[in-house]
């Protein structure tokens, strides 16, 4: 059966890969269209519309003829991913320039904050569709770090697409005291959770 992974993210790409699993990358398309007040009701939706229009995406073009990347085959599987930052019920995205990258990580500066992942899981068998829908929440702690260091890091390009306008896996990491629940999903991927699913639906 083939896995289709929904998302041009290099550090999902990287955790899947590192569990052992052969996938094909096909991005969702189109804008991301936020429903729901709760961090964990967001990055559900946002996960399912993903996986969603790239399953519906696959289907089209194998009905058409028509082949969308490897995965035009009678068996796929279709996982859409989408993490948020959450600091006192605000969410956090990914920052639009570097001085709201540097005001973003003042906010987290020294508190303890939740990285939220939602997941779908499509799995199409033999014509038959089945979903599953889920999330996983992270507690991240910082460190009190000088304003010059937020401000160096924040000039640089790490923060720009990150959700909360850093990476645990990058030169950010030093200053994250602890955390608390799963570190690949603050990377972006519960990549294990995702494996144990994927055994189960599909």
């Amino acid at each position: 059966m083939r896995i289709i992974l929904a998302s041009g993210s290099p550090r999902r790409k990287e955790l899947l890969s590192r569990e052992g699993i052969s996938f094909t990358v096909i991005p969702a398309e189109g804008d991301e269209v936020i429903r729901g007040t709760e961090p964990a009701e967001i990055v559900r939706n946002l996960s399912y519309n993903k996986a969603s229009e790239v399953a519906d995406r696959v289907a089209a073009d194998k009905a058409d003829g028509k082949s969308a990347g490897d995965a035009a085959d009678d068996n796929y599987v279709v996982i859409g991913a989408d993490t948020v930052v959450s600091y006192k019920g605000k969410i956090l995205g990914k920052p639009a320039d570097h001085e709201e990258a540097a005001a973003m990580l003042r906010m987290l500066n020294g508190e303890t904050h939740q990285v939220y992942t939602g997941v779908t899981v499509i799995c199409v068998k033999n014509g038959y569709r089945t979903e599953k829908v889920f999330h996983e929440c992270t507690d991240v702690v910082f460190r009190e770090v000088p304003d010059e260091d937020i401000i160096e890091y924040a000039s640089s390009e790490e923060p720009m697409d990150k959700a909360g306008a850093y990476a645990i896996q990058g030169s950010w990491g030093k200053n994250i005291r602890e955390i608390h629940g799963d570190y690949d999903n603050v990377v972006g991927l519960p990549v294990k959770r995702v494996v144990k699913e994927l055994e189960v639906l599909c």
